[in-house]
């Protein structure tokens, strides 16, 4: 047999390039276009800096026999993989072509995402997976579950050393939602996403409920109720721009710095109307949104989960072009309580940024802890205490801004002195106490009220006594908990001061293997 010509062997090449980019094949791609989503490297495209990508594995097929699969052998196995630039920093990605078996996830179609996240950690680069898959690919058995346990693997050895983002742009079903549960981030796009356990068939089967995919595991059930995910998009699109934004708050990994950006927003800048955003009587409602905008860096706050826990902010913001992690208590809903979410909510989002070493910067204005039955059988105690855990844990720099009210238990879990912050800030209007002056007069002042000629006035008194006395910053200063007691106009120069003189700090703890946060 004559060698062949390196043209030839060159045509070869080409075709089986072309047979790969190609996926599904033409009707398989329409259908996808039709229910609005892109392809697997349209979605590439639009993630990374244009021409930046470089696929891996573009050959790779599936060595399955089982039930005819060997008569289709498309090339890449229903994965597309490799790296790529996101504003000039590497990263690394997936994103499953559902034009291809459905997207499904058999032996080989593991091994490829398995590889790229090896990569990442490798690397020290963020790993992007982009999902869109139809689950276990049946004809490969135990094959296929093996595959996603290699893929759960990779994510928990490389969590809180490289940003993990999920983005999920199909169906996940099954066991291909816990490999998105395990990264740091899942974004969703509204009307096309879709996670869940099991689907409404085996549901219905099993307890008799009714329920449509998109009600049971659509993108505004996990960002609104169950706080699986944490950014909801109108179109593809949106969802990239999303996730560009997180990642530029973001150092590539655990021992690089997060990207400094030119700012021309002045530290120093002052905003005297912030006397007039946080009322000084303590039940008047506010929107927290209005203090982050007049503090960051040109009002840019970048806000995680926004939809679900709405008595708790997470998110992102820059002071002086440094990025910080922001905890916030939002008093326009349940008053600001730390309830079951919020403290599930808060905790993770603090470790997140403890891991990458961003400063958390947590502004205070917290009645307590919510009261009810319903909180009290659901596990308040062990949810609230992962509150205590992780702030406690935090080794990265903690400064605390206390706007208003800081009444008991629930005043320590949110960054107090005692469980860490580096820096304790408070506002003149601060209450710093165990509970608010109305239910402290009662119980302090119990005997002088009920022996009054006119208790409901002697009770005022009483109050108006106690809230001079104790619900001020200044007792909690003179102790020390309050290192300083500032004017709200100089609240940005204030934490940019704070973060500057403690960017430097250097925590050590015992050596253990690990701590058992509360369950």
């Amino acid at each position: 047999m004559a060698s062949r010509s390196i043209d030839e062997l060159c045509e070869e090449l080409k075709k089986k390039n072309a047979s790969a980019i190609a996926g599904g094949g033409e009707k398989a791609v329409a259908k996808q276009k039709e229910k609005g989503k892109g392809t697997a490297r349209e979605r590439i495209a639009q993630l990374l800096d244009p021409g930046s990508f470089v696929e891996i594995d573009e050959l790779v097929t599936h060595r399955c026999t089982n039930f005819g699969l060997e008569k289709t052998k498309p090339l890449g196995d229903g994965v597309v993989t490799g790296w790529g630039t996101i504003d000039g920093r590497k990263v690394f990605v997936f994103s499953q072509d559902f034009t291809v078996l459905g997207g499904s996830l058999g032996e080989k179609h593991a091994d490829k995402i398995a590889k790229v996240q090896d990569l990442s950690l490798e690397m020290g680069c963020p790993m992007i997976g982009i999902n869109d898959s139809g689950g276990a690919r049946i004809q490969e058995a135990v094959d296929s579950l093996n595959g996603y346990g290699k893929i759960f693997f990779r994510n928990t050895i490389a969590s809180g050393v490289v940003p993990q983002i999920s983005v999920i742009m199909g169906p996940t079903a099954g066991g291909a939602v816990y490999s998105p549960a395990l990264t740091d981030f899942i974004f969703m796009v509204d009307k096309t996403s879709v996670m869940h356990i099991t689907g409404p068939a085996v549901i219905k089967a099993v307890t008799g409920e009714e329920v449509t995919s998109e009600a049971l595991g659509g993108a505004k059930t996990h960002n609104e109720k169950s706080g699986n995910a944490h950014f909801i998009a109108k179109t593809e699109a949106e969802c990239f721009d999303q996730v560009r934004a997180v990642l530029s708050y973001l150092p590539s990994n655990n021992l690089d710095d997060a990207p400094v950006v030119e700012s021309s927003d002045s530290p120093d800048r002052a905003e005297l109307s912030l006397r007039e955003v946080v009322p000084t009587d303590p039940n008047k409602s506010y929107d927290v949104h209005n203090v982050l905008k007049k503090v960051l860096d040109d009002g840019v706050f970048t806000e995680v989960q926004p939809g679900w826990a709405r008595n708790i902010l997470t998110g992102y913001g820059r002071v002086g072009g440094r990025p910080i992690g922001i905890i916030a208590n939002q008093a326009q809903f349940m008053a600001g309580c730390l309830d079951i979410d919020a403290s599930d909510k808060a905790s993770r989002f603090i470790r997140h940024c403890d891991a990458f070493n961003l400063p958390i910067v947590t502004f205070v204005d917290v009645p307590g802890y919510l009261p009810g039955v319903t909180q009290e059988y659901g596990g308040i105690i062990r949810h609230g205490a992962k509150m205590l855990y992780a702030y406690s844990e935090a080794t990265t720099p903690l400064v605390t801004v206390i706007l208003r009210k800081a009444y008991g238990g629930a005043y320590l879990a949110m960054s107090s002195k005692a469980l860490g912050a580096d820096m304790v800030l408070a506002w003149p209007q601060a209450e710093i106490a165990v509970m608010g002056a109305e239910g402290a007069a009662n119980i302090v002042f119990k005997k002088e009220i009920d022996a009054s000629s006119d208790p409901a006035k002697t009770r005022l008194e009483k109050i108006d006594e106690y809230r001079h006395a104790f619900a001020t910053p200044y007792v909690a200063a003179e102790r020390g908990f309050v290192d300083r007691v500032i004017f709200p106009e100089d609240t940005r120069k204030e934490i940019w001061l704070a973060l500057v003189g403690i960017e430097s700090k250097r925590v050590s703890r015992p050596a253990r293997k690990h701590g058992v946060i509360p369950h």
